[in-house]
């Protein structure tokens, strides 16, 4: 199928900070609330759980420490179409214009392509291959859904969620403090992500998945990054 470019105007739900705790995986669009401050100290403070009534310690969230790395600038980005090949339930052969010098990268099995920065701080991830079944809404709201199960520490904030007016597209946006892989406790940069969902024909249903994250710094290019490839973004099946 041709790519197309994702309609331009956002229906917008405004700016709706929210925290998912983990374990809300429940909790679906509407139902999430922004929960009170919790008080400071060294102990972590107790909450009553929806058992038996027995209090349980809440996990500490993580603490964010800025990262020092000047922004990434939109006006210095330079994009080139780049190729990859993922495959799910089908084999997508994806073209889309990312930037040049950022490193492609690939999971074993190649449901997506990763291209990331030099500084290894900021990238883009498009995915595909997936069965085409679904608007970008519902893909959306399922994403929501899965970040309910985040871990409370990474304190994941929902900043906005924006479908177009042909509901061809929906976009995500939300920051968390990432937990080291290795477990390793020494505090990480906030993170800035922006997740979007595009349908690509006329059937309307979403046929990529494209996220682009990086510091909080790095806010504008990061959208930046994430218009030149969902504007471009191309998608063609074959049988794996």
């Amino acid at each position: 199928m041709a790519g197309r470019r994702a309609g331009a105007v956002l229906l917008s739900a405004g700016l709706v900070v929210i925290t998912l705790a983990g374990g809300a995986g429940g909790y679906g669009i509407g139902h999430l609330t922004q929960p009170k401050a919790q008080p400071s100290g060294s102990a972590a403070p107790l909450h009553v759980d929806g058992g038996d009534g027995t209090p349980t310690p809440v996990e500490p969230v993580n603490t964010a420490v800025p990262d020092p790395t000047p922004a990434l600038r939109r006006s210095e980005l330079r994009y080139k179409e780049r190729e990859f090949v993922a495959e799910q339930a089908v084999r997508s052969r994806v073209t889309a214009e990312v930037p040049k010098n950022w490193r492609m990268t690939q999971p074993d099995p190649p449901k997506e392509a990763r291209y990331t920065d030099p500084t290894a701080r900021r990238y883009v991830r498009i995915e595909a291959g997936f069965t085409i079944e679904r608007p970008p809404q519902a893909s959306m709201e399922q994403r929501i859904l899965m970040l309910a199960n985040t871990p409370s520490r990474e304190d994941l904030r929902i900043l906005n969620t924006q479908v177009t007016e042909d509901g061809r597209s929906a976009t995500l946006t939300y920051t968390f403090i990432p937990t080291r892989a290795d477990g390793d406790p020494r505090p990480q940069a906030l993170r800035y992500v922006v997740v979007r969902w595009v349908a690509l024909d006329d059937s309307g249903d979403c046929a990529v998945e494209i996220s682009s994250t990086g510091l909080i710094q790095d806010k504008d290019a990061i959208w930046a990054v994430l218009e030149r490839a969902s504007d471009t973004v191309t998608r063609s099946d074959s049988e794996l």
